[in-house]
């Protein structure tokens, strides 16, 4: 265990993200305003993802990593899909996050959406990129896009390989069926992003990974994730991975219900990601203020990282990375932005 100072901390882990997403900003708008969460999901990220091709995968995993780094977040754990560009993606976003400096364990999020040879496709992937050695877990969408069958075959791939499952639980309530289907099947090792409409006493195993910032944006409701007796982990649902910020609009809405509430429960909240990604505790951010404890941290806004190591490696220092051109990452993925909004 490294000694760290009053101005550091272990790297940050963003414990649910959609790395694709970094390329939807300015997307053309929906063909109707969504007003629910289903239909947000029709009209925005379902339509998305099937635009998506691995060029466009590539350099939107190397932007989100570097926002990553620029908030001092060293690991990401992701859940991808790209139904037209399935074969290979998992690769794709793996070897772009190393090429920024950052951890990433990745998932691709199996579905019944495109049709029994969508989920076969997306199940080899899972496979394919666990059997190769990589840092992942077995994706699946949700429990309402997905018959048994696929439930079954992906919780299997994930006991065969060792991992766990990536999987959004009870998000809107168009889920409120998981619990029920997922009770036989998730394993301490599971990851259960959002329960938001999940009952407080639902019986499930898994680390509960809590997205505030997401869930406001789509107004699915607050998960209220001090209630379960599950870990409690913090992500962002693909909205940037500003980890410190999340924390502290995490602290802001649990007390916002519970006057007595503590910033350290939300602070625990963001060291569960060092759980789930071990090495990450190996990681050493400073930062541009001190101490980082929780208190300080819930009420001090703008404090950013000064210099970021990753395994003994520096990656980021005096305001930019140390393995990439931070312009020409962001250059190129504005360029398949252009390109994949065009699809849309």
């Amino acid at each position: 265990m490294i000694e760290l100072g009053p101005a550091e901390t272990p790297g940050l882990v963003c414990a649910h993200h959609h790395l694709y997403s970094a390329l939807a900003r300015g997307m053309p708008a929906q063909p109707r305003v969504p007003t629910t969460f289903r239909e947000i999901l029709e009209q925005v990220w379902w339509r998305l993802d099937t635009a998506l091709d691995l060029e466009m995968i590539e350099w939107s995993a190397k932007l989100g990593a570097l926002e990553a780094l620029e908030s001092g977040t060293t690991a990401i754990v992701d859940h991808h899909e790209s139904p037209n560009s399935i074969e290979g993606s998992l690769s794709v976003i793996a070897d772009a996050c190393a090429e920024v400096g950052v951890r990433v364990v990745c998932a691709y999020g199996v579905t019944d959406r495109h049709g029994p040879d969508g989920a076969r496709r997306g199940l080899e992937e899972n496979r394919r990129f666990l059997g190769a050695g990589g840092a992942g877990l077995v994706g699946i969408h949700a429990a309402f896009t997905c018959g048994d069958g696929t439930l079954e075959a992906a919780a299997a791939l994930a006991g065969e390989s060792g991992v766990g499952v990536h999987i959004h639980v009870c998000e809107g309530p168009e889920d409120a069926g998981a619990p029920a289907r997922l009770a036989r099947h998730a394993t301490d090792r599971w990851l259960l992003a959002h329960g938001v409409h999940l009952p407080t006493d639902h019986g499930l195993a898994g680390t509960i990974v809590h997205n505030p910032y997401s869930n406001l944006n789509n107004a699915v409701g607050y998960a209220n994730p001090a209630r379960f007796s599950n870990p409690v982990a913090l992500g962002t649902d693909g909205i940037g991975a500003h980890m410190i910020e999340t924390f502290r609009l995490a602290y802001a809405l649990g007390r916002s219900v519970d006057v007595t509430a503590s910033p350290e429960t939300a602070w625990g909240w963001l060291e569960t990601g060092w759980d789930l990604v071990p090495a990450a505790r190996g990681d050493r951010v400073t930062w541009s203020y001190e101490p980082m404890t929780p208190w300080h941290v819930a009420f001090t806004p703008g404090i950013r990282p000064l210099r970021v190591e990753v395994g003994g490696d520096v990656v980021w220092a005096d305001g930019r990375p140390t393995r990439v051109d931070a312009v020409e990452v962001r250059a190129k993925a504005r360029e398949q932005a252009a390109r994949l909004h065009a699809r849309l």
